[in-house]
């Protein structure tokens, strides 16, 4: 008995070289390779009458809220991220006569709106950039 244990376990360990026993986990936490990618960029963009100024507040990457008051028109601001989504908020009053927000992400234009009269406000929105 004492020599069969000790030839038994010598068999078993040739018999693993030999049908090739190999770690089927090798890589096993090694991790998924985070491919970089181009960010997205935000622009956000405030206009209208000629010497007037703006009220202003609109979200950062993380819709954090943010205020910008008596900002002389035109206004713009751009956000630059690599989550793979963001949401674009801005809204603003003017104490002139006319207003337009315009929402660009990566060059291309994803919300606009204006607005006419007295104090007038708008706002943009894009949910998902």
């Amino acid at each position: 008995m004492v020599v069969v244990l000790p030839i038994s376990a010598l068999v078993v360990s040739r018999l693993h070289k030999i049908f090739g026993s190999e770690d089927l986990n090798a890589n096993a936490g090694a991790g998924i390779e985070i491919v970089q990618f181009n960010p997205k960029v935000v622009l956000y963009e405030i206009y209208g009458s000629a010497g007037a100024t703006a009220n202003i507040n609109y979200w950062d990457a993380d819709a954090n809220t943010h205020q910008v008051n008596n900002a002389p028109l035109p206004w713009s601001f751009t956000v630059s991220t690599t989550l793979p989504s963001v949401s674009a908020n801005i809204m603003a009053q003017t104490d002139g006569s006319r207003i337009g927000c315009r929402i660009t992400v990566d060059g291309v234009v994803r919300e606009e709106k204006k607005s006419d009269g007295v104090n007038p406000q708008t706002f943009c929105l894009v949910k998902s950039a």
